[in-house]
Parts: C-alpha cells; structure tokens; sequence
C-alpha cells in the first residue's frame, strides 16, 4: 500500500476500533434507545470491522496495486464495506458516516487531508446519517456528529492559513498532529453534546444515562487521534449503565431487529420505507441505485425481505430478537447493581476518566448454536462453549427463532446443532439466509449433539468443525427411554409403558427398570462409556439406574430436565 494517505487511513481505522473494543460493553450498557437491546458497542464495532477487512482485501489483491485501483475506487469500496457489514441503528447510522465522510473526499481529488478537509468530510458525514433517518431524534449519534461537524467548521474558520491547510509536500508527521488536534478539538465538542443528550430524549434522562451511540462515536475519534499521534487515546468520561428499568420505546411491541442487503439496478430507497413502516417501525433504508441496506424491527422479518420481491436479490439477512436481548441486558445490569461485577460502571453521570475495565468477549473464529430443552442440558451445552436456543417441549423453533440465535452467538461463522429430526428444515434455511457463514451439522438429538458440541474449536473454521464434528458423531450410537404417548396398535405397550429406541428403532418395551436395561444392554456392544442423561419425571433414581449398567461399561449419570424422554443415551 504505497499511497501513505491510504495507510493512514487503514492506522485510523485500526486505532478506532481498538479504543472502541475496549469500551464495547460500556456503550452496550448505556443502550436504551430506540430499544434497550444493549448491542450498540457491538454494532458500531461490526461496521469498523467490515471495513478494515475491505481495506486489507485491497491491499493484498494480486492483480493491481492500491495505486492502479486508485483512490475513487477504493474509497467506494469502504464505503459499500461499511453498509453491508453493519448492524442496527447504531451500526447503519455509523456506515452513513463513513460513506458521507468517504464522498466528500472523493469530490476532492489532489487535495490532501488536513483540517479543512476533515471540517468539510464531517458535515458531509453529518448530512448524510441525517437523511437516512426518517424522523431523526435528537439527543443521539445524529446530535452528537452535527455539533462536531460545527466545532470544527468554526476552528477552521478562525486557524491561520498554515495551520488549515497543507500543501502537495507537507511532512506526514506534522499532517498526522494537524488532523488530530482538529479530531481533539471536535471530541471536546462532542463529549459537551454527549452530556447534553438526556435535555433533548425524555428516555435517555428517565434511564439516567447518555446516548450509547453518540457517546461510541466520540470513543471512535479518540482512537483515530491516538493512532494518528502514536499515543494513548484522549480520555473521556466514563458513565454509568442505565437504571434497572425498562423505558418506554417505539418499538416495545415488535421483536425482531431484521438487517439484509438488497441488490439490484435503480433501486430506489425512499420507495420501500412505507411498506415496511406498514409492519414494523425504525425503519432505515440506505444506499445507492445499485445496494441497499435495510433495517426494520418487526415480528415478520420474512415479510420485510418480501417488500423487495421483484426489485432485487436479498442476502446477508441478520435477525436479533429484542426481547431475549432486552432481558439478557437487565439481568446483566441487575447482577452489577447487586454487586456482581460485569464491567459495568457504578453511580449515576459520569465516573472518573481512568482506563476502561469493561469485559469484551475474546474473538472467536466460530462459534456453535445448539437447539436444547430442559434446564440441565441447557447447562452442559454452554459448559462445551455452545449458545443454547430453547426449543421448547417440542424443540421446533422456527427458522427467524433460530436466525436470531445465530445472530447472538459472539463469532461471523457458526455451526448450528438442530438435535431434533424437525429442527433440520428451519436451520438449513437460517444456514442459507444468514449474514454469517453457517454450516449445520448432523446432530439428530440432543444426546448426539452433546458429542458433536465436544469437537468445536472455536479457532477453526465453521466448515472445519462441522466436519469434526461429523467425525464425532460416526462413533457414537444414541437411544432413548420416554412414556408411551398412545397404545400400541399390536398391543406390546399402553399410554404410560416405557418404550425405548436404539436410534429411531423401537427395540424394547415395558417397566421402565426393564425397558431401561434392555437399551443399555444393546448399546453395550462395543461401547467403553454409556452416558445416561435423566428427564423431568424419570421414575427410577441414580442408584437404581446405576444398577442396570452392563458389565465392562463405564455409565455416565446426568440430570438433562428434558421433557417427554426419561433417559436420553450414548455410547462411545
């Protein structure tokens, strides 16, 4: 990369995202607005992702260099990066902001960065995220940029020549502390409207906290000054998370935070936000003629993707549920307030100016989604590192349910265990929409996904451990006891007999002591180790299920709570 304003920008973006990493789960806590989901950190840090992986794809392409690609394109292809890569508001705004910024420095070919330029990309980026929104609120990320926009429009303004411009030879260095003491100067302004955002949004003053997006932007700049200077980041105040409380929102009554990308040609964005307003609301609709992002809260996230039929191809589709994040926040911040810990900050208003103690989840690679019921199989799925999506007593979840659990687990690619027969359907297609690369793997049951959840390896690939995991479940057999459901039409069984399976075969039938031992019996054969997870309800104790072991077979207890099966089984 030999153009050094474009490895000034790649330094800029890298310093941005790691002070805003450091205080991710501070901004999180601070989320009450438009819903208290508690995912702006996590969003805003999606989008600077997005685009320094767009940087570093351009820098290590074989065919051209960056100056043959030149800077046009390249400032095109960040801001195309920012917009598919983000996520809610907070992440969809921050894309307007670096597409805004990236246009006015595309309108200036030749001219150097320096405080003018940057006074000149901040009011476009301002004017930008502020059309983007249908009914802009104050108080926000939108308040916060437009006043930064101001500040430093009026430092430039009142600058001697030589310190607002730069001519073609300028050094780098003194380039570097140019834009920084204006980046500075713009984070002065932006803390001073940060603090004044719960005058202007009744929700942020009755949550007592600041806007969490206004308050990531300014955390962003401070990284970009820190990389630019070669020092520590300019310190800001840190606040305190938002009263355990559940403010009124627009919002309140929809479910899902639907994200997706629509291609296509003379697509026209303001022609889609009324049909979507019809079955949702914080509707953003952004982009060109040729991509758009959208961003709809709803309870039919397949009907917003429907909006497009005919206009274009939908991809990268990302469904949250608000409400499981909603609770996962309050509980969070509950345990804080009790005293817990968390990297949360104490008090009310801003606290101290010292370094950042907020806890961010180490990188992974890949994650798993598991498909459970019953309390204590959810507990040894999350003991193995998978996320848990409740199926519910008949463990079928629907395929946004389970868009939504991929959406939640801290990794861009997933492997998802259905554990149940009817489970596959929904997650191949959640696999398909999904904005994450998905593999699903083999697991028929919990038992056997149990197995498959042993082989992750959050450091490979989705497509690595799906083929672990496969490998791990070729060398078990899985069986089952539960309560008859109906009579037996050749009458070997009543409604509440014990019926158990090797596989989906029905193999044994009767007392539950008997039916139980007949199964363990026939998973014995070349077995070392037979697990032997208890339902809600299992009529025979530990001790009594111990006593069924065959010989020279190892048998594993554990309580599941599952529904409908006494004991789940599987051999190794």
């Amino acid at each position: 990369m030999s153009d050094p304003s474009l490895v000034r920008f790649r330094v800029a973006v890298h310093g941005a995202l790691v002070h805003l990493e450091s205080r991710r789960q501070e901004i999180n806590d601070l989320n009450v607005f438009p819903v208290a989901d508690g995912d702006t950190g996590d969003n805003m840090a999606l989008t600077l992702e997005a685009v320094l992986a767009e940087l570093d794809r351009l820098a290590s392409g074989e065919d051209r260099s960056i100056d043959e690609i030149g800077r046009d394109e390249i400032v095109e292809a960040v801001a195309r990066a920012a917009l598919l890569g983000a996520r809610g508001n907070s992440g969809v705004i921050l894309s307007q902001l670096i597409r805004g910024a990236a246009e006015e420095l595309v309108s200036r070919p030749g001219e150097l960065v320096d405080p003018v330029l940057v006074g000149a990309a901040f009011a476009r980026a301002a004017q930008r995220a502020y059309a983007s929104v249908r009914e802009p609120a104050e108080g926000t990320i939108l308040t916060v940029m437009r006043d930064m926009a101001t500040s430093i429009a009026h430092d430039v303004a009142h600058l001697p020549e030589d310190q607002r411009r730069l001519g073609a030879d300028a050094d780098p260095v003194r380039q570097n502390h140019m834009i920084a003491d204006a980046l500075e100067r713009a984070i002065i302004a932006g803390e001073a409207s940060v603090q004044r955002g719960p005058e202007l949004l009744p929700v942020l003053r009755e949550a007592g906290v600041v806007d969490a997006g206004g308050y990531g932007v300014t955390i962003v700049l401070a990284g970009v000054v820190a990389a630019l200077r070669g020092t520590e980041a300019p310190e800001l105040e840190h606040y305190a998370p938002a009263r355990i409380s559940h403010p009124e929102h627009a919002s309140e009554t929809y479910r899902y935070c639907t994200n997706f990308a629509v291609t296509g040609q003379d697509l026209d964005a303001g022609a889609f936000v009324v049909p979507l307003e019809a079955i949702g609301d914080s509707v953003l609709v952004v982009g060109d003629h040729a991509t758009l992002k959208v961003h709809v809260h709803t309870d039919e996230p397949e009907r917003a993707t429907l909006v497009f039929a005919g206009a274009g191809e939908v991809s990268r589709l990302d469904v949250a549920d608000m409400y499981a994040q909603v609770v996962e926040r309050a509980e969070r911040l509950s345990h804080v307030a009790a005293g817990g810990g968390g990297g949360a900050w104490a008090g009310a208003g801003p606290v101290g100016g010292g370094p950042a103690s907020a806890t961010v989840e180490p990188h992974q690679t890949c994650g798993a989604l598991a498909v459970v019921t019953g309390t204590g199989l959810i507990a040894l799925f999350e003991s193995l590192g998978a996320r848990v999506l409740d199926g519910g007593p008949t463990l079928n979840p629907s395929t946004m349910e389970i868009l939504a659990g991929i959406h939640d687990v801290p990794a861009e690619e997933v492997v998802v265990l259905p554990n149940s027969p009817n489970v596959f359907m929904a997650a191949e297609r959640a696999a398909e929409l999904s904005d994450k690369v998905v593999r699903v793997a083999g697991a028929r049951s919990q038992q056997a996904g149990l197995a498959a959840a042993i082989a992750l390896n959050v450091d490979r690939s989705a497509a690595d451990n799906a083929a672990a995991m496969a490998g791990a479940l070729e060398s078990i057999r899985t069986g089952g006891v539960a309560p008859a459901a109906r009579h037996d039409p050749e009458g070997r069984f009543t409604v509440g007999d014990a019926v158990g399976y090797v596989g989906e075969d029905l193999v044994a039938w009767g007392t539950p002591a008997d039916t139980l031992a007949a199964v363990l019996a026939q998973l014995a054969t070349d077995a070392e180790l037979i697990t032997c997870i208890a339902g809600d309800g299992a009529p025979l104790d530990e001790d009594a299920v111990a006593a069924l072991a065959p010989p020279g077979v190892e048998l594993e207890l554990e309580d599941g709570g599952q529904p409908s099966w006494w004991w789940l089984l599987s051999a190794e």
